[in-house]
């Protein structure tokens, strides 16, 4: 049995899961799709308790969370305001603050907002994805904004090294990955490699020595020379173009993002560019990507997090 249908309108959504007992069943016919089945004896009927999000088991009383295991395990906001919330994340095209948030859903407190947002893209990157495969351009690009006092390509200063992935699809782009890098050194461009796209594919890359061992580990490597150093260089079209509406993105909705919590706004990005043509329907992949995801809790969020 498939998972539930998607509304296409905002007025059909509006109407559809206005009171919290429909985002229940809806989360709860995506998470079991077959059917309820008790995690205790396999029953298949159970009582709903809608104001505490429990299945009860008629045959042996177990009670069983619908949210456990999701974005919205343990929470006490209501399922209709995080159902808002994904809604706004997965539709909006040029994504959502978590200020934007507060004023769309009407909450008290910005920090809310913030932690609603940090769950879904936690929940946004699939487990089980598969490497990017055929041809691939792949490329690494500082990212962050302008810094007085540096001098130079090679000073930094706050600025994250990110590695970006993207495949071919004829004139246009397949899926893009994108990742922090620690350095770009060999051994961590082909960690990245091997993370993101499978063995055998055709890799092209710009000059860097860096890349040099590609071949050795299995790729046919296809590496590019820049011709000149135009601005414009189309050496790697689709990763540049990526890169460029990565930046844009960043700066148009975030405005500005800590180094600590980047990797899951670059989730976000890839999410999106990766669902790009269906985008009505990436509300119901998040819900049940979510699904997949072992709860994350606040102090986890905030934690420190290295780069690769």
């Amino acid at each position: 049995m498939a998972r539930p249908g998607f509304p296409r309108t905002i007025m059909e959504f509006q109407d559809r899961f206005a009171p919290d007992a429909a985002c229940l069943d809806y989360l709860a016919a995506s998470r079991w799709p077959e059917g309820f089945i008790c995690p205790g004896c396999e029953g298949r009927r159970a009582w709903v308790l809608e104001r505490r999000h429990l299945w009860e088991c008629s045959a042996c009383s177990l009670q069983t969370s619908v949210t456990a295991g999701t974005v919205m395990h343990a929470t006490r906001t209501p399922l209709r305001t995080w159902f808002w919330a994904a809604y706004l994340v997965a539709t909006h095209h040029p994504g959502i603050s978590a200020k934007q948030l507060q004023r769309q859903l009407g909450l008290s407190r910005y920090e809310t907002a913030w932690l609603i947002l940090q769950k879904l893209r936690r929940a946004m990157v699939a487990p089980e994805r598969s490497p990017l495969a055929g041809e691939v351009e792949i490329d690494e690009f500082w990212l962050g904004g302008y810094e007085e006092g540096l001098k130079g390509s090679r000073q930094h200063g706050k600025k994250a090294l990110v590695g970006a992935a993207i495949e071919v699809r004829g004139a246009g782009s397949g899926r893009l990955r994108l990742q922090v890098l620690a350095n770009s050194r060999a051994k961590t461009l082909e960690a990245f490699t091997k993370a993101t796209t499978a063995g055998g594919a055709i890799v092209h890359t710009d000059g860097l020595n860096s890349y040099a061992g590609l071949a050795k580990l299995g790729f046919e490597h296809r590496p590019r020379k820049q011709k000149g150093a135009a601005p414009d260089d189309q050496t790697l079209p689709r990763v540049h173009r990526a890169i460029s509406n990565l930046k844009a993105w960043m700066h148009g909705t975030h405005r500005g993002v800590s180094n600590e919590h980047l990797p899951v706004y670059l989730d976000e990005f890839v999410f999106r560019h990766n669902r790009r043509g269906t985008p009505m329907a990436a509300f119901q992949t998040l819900l049940g990507l979510g699904a997949t995801h072992n709860p994350t809790t606040y102090d986890e969020i905030t934690a420190p997090r290295q780069a690769a």
